[in-house]
């Protein structure tokens, strides 16, 4: 997929979040050996170290080249106010020169808790403290700084909004490449990806699962492999119900990020480029849209910022 900036990017990554450390030298490896080229990261993931061990490895191994994958990380709310000293943390962390993309990873600046630690601090009242003397205007300058020092090849936001979005649009020198939210057959979300779309804003699908067992245990979300839509689909394609909702994904021209650290889904994710849903059977995953979120940090933070 083509950027904003110039730079293409996969239109299929491995998503890292909540992938455990250590598992990630063994998940890295396989996935760059069945074809994976963009691997999504954040400083919150707390795995970008283990992530830059295994790509030193496979780049001294040869099994790649730099050039030849993008990564994503992402600034978090706590450092707002530190945006080149966070990206220098990452890029430091991740053993790169410069990164793919770097992204905002929440519209909201929160209470500094140290650069790189990504603390989530909750005031006496239980709520999330957030930085009110912080705007999102000179945080995105401060992410434009980054691409004219050449660190960072292109920047963008995540988890914004079309309010969000188009103020961005007005007060940006460098545009938006991309704005990664969560979207997937039960949140799909259509007016923001076609604003995003029609401001030359490609879109990437966090969650594009649904968040599948994790979410479930932790939001009380019920995901939308179990639908009887996407089983009858899978049966005929003789596809998961993942690999389905994941082409759906590609189909509607957006970047998809799944995540697994098992080999077989691994591979399952990546093996999407041999069927096409048909318009009919687009048109009938549009009528399963709950317009239900997933992902509801207000869990962690005492407060809804989408409220």
């Amino acid at each position: 997929m083509e950027l904003s900036s110039g730079h293409k990017m996969p239109a299929l990554g491995l998503g890292v979040w909540r992938a455990e450390p250590e598992v990630l030298k063994e998940i890295i490896p396989r996935a760059l050996e069945l074809g994976y080229r963009h691997f999504d990261c954040a400083a919150d993931y707390k795995n970008e170290a283990e992530v830059g061990e295994a790509l030193a490895l496979a780049f001294k191994q040869g099994l790649v080249k730099r050039e030849d994958v993008f990564i994503t990380t992402k600034l978090w709310n706590s450092d707002h106010g530190h945006v080149k000293e966070a990206c220098l943390d990452s890029l430091k962390k991740l053993q790169l020169d410069y990164l793919d993309l770097y992204l905002i990873h929440f519209p909201v600046a929160t209470k500094h808790t140290g650069v790189g630690t990504t603390g989530s601090a909750v005031g006496e009242d239980g709520m999330l403290e957030i930085d009110v003397t912080i705007s999102l205007q000179s945080t995105w300058h401060a992410m434009e700084e980054l691409v004219e020092a050449g660190i960072v090849r292109s920047i963008g936001i995540s988890n914004y909004d079309i309010f969000l979005t188009a103020d961005c649009l007005a007060y940006s020198k460098i545009k938006p490449a991309v704005n990664q939210i969560e979207t997937h057959p039960y949140f799909q979300r259509h007016d923001l990806v076609k604003f995003c779309q029609k401001h030359g804003i490609v879109v990437t699908a966090h969650t594009p699962l649904g968040g599948g067992a994790a979410n479930e245990e932790w939001f009380g979300y019920k995901s939308p492999l179990e639908d009887p839509l996407f089983l009858e689909l899978a049966k005929k394609y003789e596809k998961t119900p993942a690999q389905v909702m994941l082409r759906w994904g590609l189909q509607r021209n957006t970047n998809v990020i799944p995540k697994s650290s098992k080999a077989k889904r691994l591979e399952e994710n990546i093996d999407i480029f041999d069927f096409q849903l048909s318009h009919e059977e687009i048109k009938k995953i549009s009528q399963v849209d709950k317009k239900l979120r997933s992902n509801q940090p207000a869990r962690f933070w005492g407060i809804d910022l989408y409220a």
